[in-house]
């Protein structure tokens, strides 16, 4: 196996293209913060404001680095410990998985049995993906510097509740958490923990439903403060794989290829400088979370099928700033870019009809996020 020389860090500056030099943040030092490099005293001396407020979070009582000696990929660190389990009343149907994390149904299903629903079970998945995309809304509504992802937890976690729905992920193969959280370089299954979102963080919010028997779910990745949206860099990867999305969301229809989707979304990554993740993938969903057909995002792809009228299942291309490949921290769930490059997703749950497509979990008029243009250049230059 080929082994690729180690990526240069770079300096943490916000905005800044160096790469880091020797020069050490002495305050991480002392809280035993790795990898905390800027270029020069000067852009370290620049970014102190925003930097220290990584020291705040490390220094409360209690909080901590669950694994201090794994190599993280980027400047990202869980921050524990993590909050009790949420319960949810036992008068809201559970799904197989709730009690011992282990999900029954589909087990046994070829990867070529996909379900075609009739008109009671659509109507059932409009409902929940509804329900699903008002969760997320109000979860995205409460987004802001100095927020914790633990309490974007909390808040999704009453709204599914008072829709009389069971937050999908939690417990899910024992995931701890009823959303997942995913920040910066993280790709996937980020687990909402104690670290403060921070002015000029990207989140992708992954929220999943279970209601009246059915699943439905959708992510989209959110600007964190103004910073966030004058960083060309964080701009370009959030809107390539919202752009991809919708590009792969367009030929979704009776015949199509179910291998030709990955050809659509890596085609416009690449024209943007961005790089598909291959790990994961869309799924089908419907009574069960994921189950068959498999629907990767990137191209030359070897899924097998077609869309047929009564399908549903999810489109989520993960784009990358950097290398496709991942890393998972020791928790077993949070995937990270091999680069520690940023990354961003979007997911929609989709009806394949007679004529087209059915987006289950549109955007509303009133949703919060929406595509953002790219930040000026100053001076002219790239």
């Amino acid at each position: 196996m080929a082994v690729e020389p180690p990526a240069k860090k770079k300096c943490l500056g916000v905005d800044c293209p160096n790469d880091a030099g020797s020069l050490q943040c002495p305050t991480c030092l002392k809280l035993g913060i790795k990898d905390s490099f800027f270029c020069s005293q000067d852009c370290f001396k620049k970014n102190w404001a925003t930097h220290k407020t990584v020291h705040k979070q490390e220094t409360k009582t209690g909080y901590y680095n669950p694994f201090p000696t794994f190599p993280f990929t980027g400047p990202l660190r869980p921050v524990y410990p993590l909050s009790e389990k949420r319960e949810v009343p036992k008068s809201i149907p559970h799904p197989d998985y709730a009690a011992d994390g282990i999900p029954k149904a589909g087990r046994s299903l070829r990867a070529n049995k996909i379900d075609l629903l009739d008109a009671t079970a659509q109507e059932k998945m409009r409902k929940v993906c509804r329900l699903a995309r008002e969760v997320l809304d109000i979860a995205a509504a409460a987004l802001k510097p100095g927020i914790t992802t633990d309490e974007i937890d909390e808040i999704v976690h009453k709204a599914c509740i008072e829709r009389n729905s069971y937050p999908s992920p939690l417990n899910y193969n024992h995931f701890p958490k009823s959303v997942c959280t995913s920040v910066n370089e993280v790709i996937c299954h980020g687990i909402p923990d104690k670290r403060v979102l921070l002015d000029g963080d990207i989140i992708n919010l992954d929220v999943t439903l279970y209601h009246d028997g059915y699943h439905g779910d959708l992510n989209e990745t959110y600007y964190v403060g103004d910073k966030a949206k004058a960083d060309a860099d964080s701009v370009r990867v959030v809107e390539t794989a919202r752009e991809c999305l919708e590009q792969a969301i367009k030929e979704v229809k009776p015949g199509t290829l179910f291998r030709e989707f990955g050809n659509i979304i890596e085609k416009h990554a690449k024209s943007r400088n961005c790089s598909v993740i291959r790990t994961y993938v869309g799924h089908g969903i419907n009574s069960i979370f994921h189950c068959p057909p498999n629907i990767p995002h990137y191209a030359k792809n070897k899924a097998v099928g077609e869309c047929k009228p009564g399908m549903t299942f999810t489109i989520e291309p993960m784009i990358a700033l950097g290398k496709y490949r991942d890393v998972t921290w020791p928790d077993n769930w949070t995937s990270t870019t091999i680069d520690g490059k940023r990354t961003a997703q979007f997911e929609h749950t989709l009806l394949v009809t007679e004529t087209g497509v059915e987006i289950l979990t549109a955007r509303r008029d009133d949703s919060p996020g929406g595509p953002v243009p790219m930040p000026a250049v100053e001076n002219g230059s790239k």
